[in-house]
């Protein structure tokens, strides 16, 4: 039988006390077979049988192993039978139970798991011969028989089974075992059983079982706390049966709502009847959790998906009468547990067949029934003489309901009322007075609270029942880490148990709560700290025992640590010796051995002896190693060293291992030099070296071995003779590395600075220690380092780290599977690191994110800075100018701001005295810092000038100031504007423009309260170059603003213009001319200041033009004219290519000046081919010639209108329209008609242009006063080249749209209007 760790562990402890007796017969039986192997006895004489060793009492924990033993002799060799209250047990009658086994004459009995009840047996060793004797013997206890016996024919060994289990709600698990089955019929398996808390478990829809190829697997595929408790598996085999048990844990699901309880669990319906059943369950356990208010019951039809609740209101006790079933119909039903912050998942569905009505009557049915189904109506009385309705909502069709709410110590009496739908009975006769009598409420708390050691990841937790029990169901065990304060659930199932899966070396405490059907008891007080580790036991055999010297009158023994140390530290060992020829032992010396070596005194020259160690701790002294080989005691002579012994191994991870071992005690002719170290995987014996030379130490690090794989190794010491004599092979070691191993870190000590080098232990018993080593030798007193230890951790601290302090530093931890760690402080670079942290925390520093630093404020104060990354409240600093230390005064402002960091001085008049050294020394609890700036030369100038100008500046707004100074924009249709915005203005406030020192006179005044004023340029070019200057004043004081319009200035505008109009050229059209044919570009604005390229000859305000002048067909081709603006051109292209299209040339000429009452002729010269036909239009209405207009085609190439008397009234829009059956051109030109002797208008600045077409009036304009020469400009603040705003309309006039034309339409002008605006420049005052 295959026992789990734990059982394994437990067992051994149980049997440690009992296998003692057991090897003393075993030698005592050696030791006659010895003495009488020589003598010759005669014929075998009948013996009759007799107990040599008998059973002896024993008492033991309830449900744990026990092993009984004794001795039979007699001649022929008796059979043993064993016996309970004088009846025989067989092994198959109780499979599982027990096991009988027979060695070398000692019977033993094995009892898997003793129980309370079980009564006495007896032991009968019968003769098998013609003698017939009997002896009786009884003591001891055993277990009972079950009731059948299941004989098998296959041997069934099991081989790796399933541990200690932990699942989650939901989830799914296996257990699974593994077995050899011999023989091996896949037609017949091995038959299987599994036990849940000893109830046999069959396969349905929550358990699936399976056996075969060597497996069986128990598979839980949706997981509930009803599936927690001791799982069995046992198997029927040739012997009896093969058993595992090991525990599965359920934990609660994740709930929907934060803080709500787990489910219920072990729901049960029972009492079923016709229309209503009784629902049961188990109440959860609550640690963390809000108090479980009460309970909902859900019911669902089968067949159905939906869920009905039961009870409107929670109910409080763990059990509800559900009314309104259908009879003859299948139920399911769930419970939901609630508490204040929410509701539960649902437990485990349980399922009912059919209601059916009981044979259970509480009352006899009326008779007769009636001609119709009845029911019955319940009414109760208690103090009073009033009947009160018990089932108000509920048809009661069966003979019986439960009534619940029943007051304490109060009587009631009841009586019944048959109904039908033609009415109802009289009432029955009342019952007899009855009274509540089961007791209510939760029991009360456990008490004394037990806990103990059982495994390492396991503690064994004992009570005492509560005082008042009220119909207890189980218990809840809640642990806690010490000094966590954090309790977690051991077990969601209310029965008692081992807690499992705590944490080898941590401390707990334990608590206990008592459940039954009213909830959870109050906890009971806490249990004393444990420490978990294995229970204490006496350790097991030492084992390996070598031969390290001999001189011939001693020899050193050395012998390894056994494998099991019973959970305490081995304090001492015990040999014992003997000839090789003797079977009588004695004591080596009286006083036990303490190290694992030992040299045994006054021994024989040239005799063999054996030798036996047993290991002794706080549990006694344990079982005694197997004997040794026999040990020649003869002189060891050779000039090689003998074996090196105690091979350990530390520091195992996945494919490296550092072996250690310990010099031989016999170092041969010469002193040892080093060591070779042999390796083999496990069961090989191809021993191959790891190191090509000898190592100089005792200790060495292999690397690149197979991870998983197990190793063995021995070691060679070397002399200048030779290599001697290899060491005994070690222990078998996997790499591996242990769950949860951590390294060695090295760190610095926030506090102190001190440098340390820290580890955590994934494994510590209650017994270890931490040994801390350099270079693998032993720390045990050094001045240069100082070690801590508390729990998991340990600390080796340097007292002050020097560069003798380089090696390599490496930490054991004892009682341990070799929980290890190194690190290597060889690096200089990496002490060097260490060194500088080390003294930035022992002379700490006030970190700073800003060095000190100025600004300028507004007033020309000067604020000189620093800025921390952390300030404390205590702060302290200083600042020192030119050596002198400045504190708080008149013109000297010092602060600080502990949240942002900030430490600040100000000075409020900063001048020529203040130029120096700048020092701010902060002293914050143990920690400095300085900061300086040097403020001299160059820059304490610019500081200077800045803090002036600001001063200046403060000054100036004191009174009306431009809050923005000059600048320029231009607008949709291309006009500059000047603008500037002002602030601090009144009613009072005047604001005067200038160009060159003038003034400028502006038709609409400007207004300072709308907080900005500015001045149109129209028509924009060269000539309004010159210095612009803006004039705010009154009282309080005057501000000016300049703007020079020069350079790069008159650039950025000429640009901002040329995106403007580039981007409303229309496309290139041609236009002929007296001297040949014209191509023109219209835009928004153009000046011949704007950059363009290919077609740069000519233009007007309102076009760019280029003439050809007697076209010839060399002139074809294509014509392109760019426009740039500075970022990017405007591109505009014409094709005269001329492919098969005829020739149209036609000019325009205007005779003579006008005036009222002349005449007008217009002309234009047709080429066409066949001869076009002529049309002439006046604003879009075709002109009929008559007496004062006259039309003419002369010669087919001569077209005229000639206006006779000529009146104001004929202004207006003329256009020609020729067209033969190549096409057409429509030709149009503007007339206008002024009184003779008026002036015509030109533009000035502060205004804008006005639309002016010619042609000129008879009397001449006056010419424009000559712009003077301005004088040389003062230094202005020019404004960074604005975007200029989207083109939206021309400022030149455009004419009014007019209806479509018969003919093609054009949008042509006149070709060469001229210019009629004068230079927007100021006039003289």
């Amino acid at each position: 039988m295959l026992r789990a760790p734990e059982g394994m562990q437990e067992y051994q402890r149980m049997a440690a006390h009992f296998g003692r007796d057991l090897v003393q017969l075993q030698h005592e039986l050696h030791r006659m077979k010895v003495a009488t192997k020589e003598k010759d006895y005669p014929a075998e004489v009948p013996q009759a049988p007799d107990f040599l060793v008998s059973l002896r009492s024993h008492t033991v924990w309830e449900k744990t192993p026990v092993k009984l033993f004794c001795t039979v002799s007699g001649k022929p060799n008796p059979i043993v039978k064993w016996y309970r209250n004088n009846v025989a047990i067989e092994p198959l009658s109780a499979p599982g139970k027990y096991k009988i086994e027979n060695k070398y004459g000692v019977h033993s009995l094995i009892i898997s798991r003793y129980n309370l009840t079980h009564p006495q047996f007896t032991v009968r060793p019968l003769i098998v011969s013609s003698f017939h004797f009997k002896l009786h013997f009884h003591k001891g206890v055993l277990i009972p028989l079950l009731s059948s016996i299941h004989p098998s024919k296959l041997e069934v060994t099991l081989l790796e089974s399933f541990g200690v289990t932990f699942g989650t709600e939901g989830e799914s698990v296996s257990l699974v075992a593994n077995m050899v089955v011999v023989p091996d019929l896949p037609n017949l398996p091995p038959e299987v059983m599994w036990y849940r808390d000893d109830t046999l478990l069959m396969p349905s829809r929550w358990a699936e079982m399976s056996i075969g190829g060597g497996v069986a697997k128990l598979t839980l595929p949706h997981l509930n706390k009803d599936d927690e408790g001791l799982y069995t598996l046992r198997i029927w085999t040739k012997d009896g049966t093969a058993e595992h048990s090991a525990y599965l844990f359920v934990k609660d699901a994740t709930p929907t709502v934060a803080g709500a309880p787990g489910a219920p669990m072990d729901v049960a319906v029972f009492d079923v009847n016709a229309d209503y059943v009784l629902v049961s369950w188990k109440p959860p356990n609550t640690t963390h959790e809000a108090p479980i208010t009460g309970y909902f019951v859900d019911r669902r039809k089968s067949g159905t998906t939906d869920w009905v609740q039961c009870n409107d209101s929670p109910v409080k006790v763990c059990k509800l009468p559900v009314h309104g079933l259908t009879e003859g119909a299948s139920y399911h039903f769930r419970v939901r547990a609630v508490n204040k912050d929410g509701i539960s998942l649902p437990s485990r569905i349980v399922y009912i067949c059919r209601c059916y009505v009981k044979r259970i009557i509480f009352w006899a049915p009326p008779s007769p029934r009636g001609r119709a189904p009845v029911w019955y109506l319940i009414e109760k009385v208690c103090d009073s003489h009033i009947w009160q309705r018990v089932n108000t909502a509920v048809q009661l069709r069966s003979p019986r309901y439960p009534v619940y709410d029943m007051e304490d110590k109060k009587s009631y009496r009841f009586r019944v009322i048959t109904v039908n739908k033609y009415g109802s009975s009289e009432p029955s006769e009342p019952t007899a007075a009855i009274q509540k009598v089961d007791p209510c409420g939760v029991p009360s708390a456990p008490r004394q609270v037990i806990a103990s050691r059982n495994t390492k990841t396991s503690a064994f937790v004992q009570w005492e029942p509560p005082k008042h029990a009220n119909n207890l169901m189980g218990y809840y065990v809640d642990a806690s880490l010490v000094g966590s304060k954090k309790w977690f659930p051991c077990n969601h199932r209310p029965y008692k148990f081992v807690v499992h899966g705590l944490v080898p070396g941590d401390t707990y405490v334990f608590r206990v709560q008592a459940v039954n059907a009213y909830g959870l008891s109050e906890e009971s007080q806490e249990s004393a700290p444990l420490f978990i580790d294995a229970a204490l036991s006496t350790p097991s055999a030492p084992y390996d025992i070598s031969l390290l010297n001999c001189n011939g009158s001693s020899m050193t023994l050395a012998w390894k640590r056994p494998k099991n140390t019973g959970g305490s530290k081995i304090t001492s060992y015990y040999l014992d010796k003997r000839e090789a020829e003797s079977v009588e032992w004695k004591e080596v010396s009286p006083s036990p051995a303490v190290h694992r070596t030992f040299t045994v005194e006054n021994l024989t020259t040239g005799v063999f002896y054996e030798f036996k160690i047993q290991a002794a701790n706080l549990a006694g002294v344990g079982l005694p190693s197997e004997p040794s080989k026999a040990f020649a005691c003869e002189a060891w002579t050779m000039a090689e060293p003998g074996p090196a012994y105690d091979i350990s191994f530390w520091e195992v991870r996945d494919t490296s291992v550092l072996v250690q071992w310990k010099p031989p005690v016999y170092a041969g002719a010469g002193p040892i030099t080093g060591y070779f170290v042999d390796m083999a995987k496990k069961g090989s014996s191809d021993f191959v070296a790891v190191n090509a030379e000898p190592v100089g130490h005792c200790y060495l690090k292999v690397s690149g071995l197979e991870t998983g794989a197990s190793y063995v190794f021995r070691v060679r010491a070397v002399n200048a003779k030779g290599v001697g004599k290899a060491s005994d092979v070690s222990d078998p070691v996997c790499a591996k590395a242990l769950p949860g191993t951590k390294e060695i870190v090295c760190g610095v000590d926030e506090e102190t600075g001190d440098i340390f080098l820290n580890f955590e232990a994934c494994d510590v018993s209650e017994t270890s220690k931490f040994t801390w080593s350099k270079s693998y030798k032993e720390i045990t007193e050094s001045s240069r380092v100082s070690i801590t230890s508390s729990g998991r951790h340990s600390k080796l601290t340097f007292v002050n780290a020097e560069k003798e302090d380089l090696g390599i530093y490496s930490v054991a931890v004892t009682d341990t599977d070799g929980v290890s760690s190194s690190y290597s402080v060889n690096e200089e670079g990496q002490r060097l690191k260490m060194l500088d942290l080390s003294y930035n925390i022992k002379h700490p520093i006030v970190p700073l994110k800003t060095e000190l630093n100025y600004e300028i404020l507004e007033k020309g104060h000067v604020r000189f800075w620093v800025q921390a990354k952390k300030l404390s409240s205590s702060v302290n600093y200083r600042f020192i100018v030119n050596d002198k230390a400045i504190t708080s005064a008149e013109g000297y402002k010092i602060s600080h701001d502990v949240s942002t960091g900030i430490i600040q001085m100000t000075i409020e008049h900063f001048t020529k005295a203040n130029e120096g050294t700048y020092t701010i020394q902060i002293h914050d609890g143990k920690a400095k810092s300085q900061s300086s700036l040097v403020l001299v030369g160059d820059a304490f100038k610019a500081a200077l000038k800045e803090a002036e100008f600001q001063r200046k500046e403060h000054i100036r707004k004191q009174g009306p100031h431009f809050s923005e100074y000059l600048s320029f924009h231009v607008t949709d249709d291309c006009t500059v504007m000047l603008v500037c915005k002002l602030a601090n203005v009144k009613k009072e406030t005047r604001f005067t423009w200038f160009k060159d020192d003038e003034e400028i006179t502006v038709d609409v005044p400007p207004n300072p309260m709308s907080g900005s004023c500015s001045l149109p340029i129209p028509m924009f070019s060269r000539k309004d170059q010159g210095i612009y200057k803006a004039v705010l004043g009154d009282d309080r004081g005057k501000d000016t603003s300049v703007f020079e319009i020069s350079g790069k200035v008159f650039e950025d505008i000429i640009n901002a213009i040329a995106s403007i109009a580039g981007s409303s050229a229309s496309d290139l059209v041609l236009q002929c001319t007296p001297e040949g044919i014209r191509l023109q570009c219209y835009m928004k604005y153009y000046t011949e200041e704007m950059k363009t390229k290919k077609m740069r000859i000519g233009g007007t305000s309102e076009m760019a033009w280029m003439q050809i002048c007697e076209p010839t067909d060399k002139e074809k081709g294509h014509y392109t004219i760019e426009i740039h603006d500075g970022k990017k051109s405007h591109t505009r292209t014409f094709d005269l290519s001329g492919q098969g299209k005829w020739k149209l040339d036609f000019h325009l000429h205007i005779l003579c000046d006008l005036a009222p009452l002349q005449s007008l002729s217009l002309t234009c010269t047709v080429c066409g081919d066949p001869s076009p036909e002529v049309t002439w239009f006046k604003n879009e209405q075709e002109v009929v010639s008559d007496d004062r207009f006259k039309i003419t085609f002369e010669g087919g190439k001569f077209a005229s209108l000639t206006i006779n008397n000529v009146h104001v009234e004929d202004s207006g829009k003329y256009s020609i329209n020729v067209r033969n059956k190549y096409g057409g051109e429509f030709v149009e030109i503007t007339v206008s008609v002024y009184k003779q002797g008026g002036d015509i208008p030109e533009p000035k600045l502060g205004q804008m242009a006005k639309p002016i077409v010619t042609p000129k009036p008879a009397t001449p304009a006056p010419q424009s006063a000559k712009t003077p020469t301005p004088p040389t400009p003062t230094p202005s603040v020019k404004s960074p080249t604005p975007t200029p705003p989207p083109s939206v309309k021309s400022p030149t006039p455009a004419p009014a749209p007019a209806p479509k034309s018969p003919t093609p339409p054009r949008s042509m002008r006149s070709p060469t209007p001229p210019r009629s605006m004068r230079s927007p420049t100021p006039t003289k005052k």
